[in-house]
């Protein structure tokens, strides 16, 4: 094993784990699009399921822009007025205030602090952002948002509207969202927001297998084989990947009592929010795949007595979610390790 004195793998959601796995491709695409010198798109949403890395991916993101010069990276806490949160971000930047301060700027009406002597307050915020990414459009500055776990609150569609406008003036702004699929839906169907359906989504798969086998081999000294099948054994899901190297470290001469730990924190911290989340007969569509042996859909279909256009729209939709996987035609299995004994656990046939 290796010399680490410490776990290197962490139970904790959306925090950057010491040991992880990149996604190069899909953050070089991703830079490369926004760092262009006409962009083509100023906004990406990241979706997935629940533990899926949507959160690490955009930490990951905004690190890289943080060290480019000209760019300004503001995380907004979605909870919050969104508008008002993002002027006082930028105003707290002590190397934009002389900006901010030499156009005459004054935001002391938001309580903000930016009170320019002989400048009437701005009264709206819509108004002051606009005048505050316009002075910094002149100096050459990019400003990428970043908003995690967005939902389609009051504070969001206002944000949202607002964002629209600023791109028609051109202002140098960037936005980066992560969201559940339901949730970043439910915000695009939104009448005065359809400019959201044009926005790249950048769906989060399962990471490479071949990865997670090296890792596991270098930190635990495995056999490739044995480090294969112990990454295997996460179906390349993101939060799979640290909770199973978590408990391996805990308790690597136990297997029966890593195989435990591993089932229950995923069924406790992941698949019973899942669950929760799931409509009765989303849940009785997923009771029929886990009771199928091969996952055939024609099997599936006369198992929930489900005629195929009956059928479909249920399988989309959890295949959207990130919970079952169709790229095999004819077939379905689950994306998430371990999620099927869930579900023929916890299903209550009504």
């Amino acid at each position: 094993m290796a010399t680490m004195k410490t776990n290197p793998f962490t139970l904790d959601f959306g925090r950057e784990p010491y040991e992880m796995i990149p996604r190069p491709l899909l953050m070089k695409d991703l830079i490369q699009s926004f760092m262009s010198d006409q962009p083509s798109k100023h906004i990406s949403i990241v979706t997935g399921v629940r533990g899926s890395g949507k959160t690490v991916f955009m930490t990951s993101v905004c690190k890289h822009f943080q060290n480019e010069k000209d760019w300004v990276v503001v995380e907004l806490n979605p909870d919050r007025d969104l508008l008002q949160n993002l002027a006082a971000k930028l105003s707290g930047e002590s190397t934009l205030k002389e900006i901010f301060h030499a156009a005459k700027i004054n935001l002391s009406a938001f309580g903000l602090g930016l009170q320019i002597d002989g400048a009437e307050p701005e009264r709206d915020i819509e108004v002051a952002l606009t005048k505050m990414l316009s002075s910094l459009k002149k100096h050459h500055k990019r400003v990428l948002i970043a908003i995690d776990e967005v939902s389609s609150t009051p504070s969001m569609k206002v944000f949202a509207s607002a964002f629209q406008i600023f791109l028609r003036n051109e202002l140098p702004l960037f936005l980066l969202m992560t969201g559940l699929y339901e949730n970043i839906r439910v915000l695009q169907d939104q009448k005065t927001l359809t400019f959201l359906y044009r926005a790249p989504r950048i769906a989060l798969t399962p990471l490479n297998i071949g990865r997670m086998t090296e890792s596991y081999a270098r930190i635990f000294d495995l056999t490739p084989e044995s480090a294969l099948d112990m990454a295997r054994k996460t179906k390349g899901y993101s939060f799979a990947f640290q909770v199973l190297g978590y408990f391996t470290w805990e308790y690597r001469n136990d297997p029966s009592r890593i195989h435990q730990e591993y089932k229950q924190y995923l069924q406790e911290y992941v698949y019973e929010k899942i669950w929760q989340k799931l409509s009765a007969e989303d849940q009785r569509v997923l009771y029929g795949i886990a009771s199928t042996p091969g996952g055939s859909v024609s099997s599936i279909r006369e198992f929930l007595q489900m005629s195929s256009n009956r059928f479909t729209p249920y399988r989309t939709r959890l295949i959207r979610k990130g919970i079952i996987n169709g790229d095999v035609y004819g077939v379905i299995r689950f994306e998430l390790p371990l999620f099927e004994d869930y579900v023929l656990e916890n299903y209550m046939p009504d």
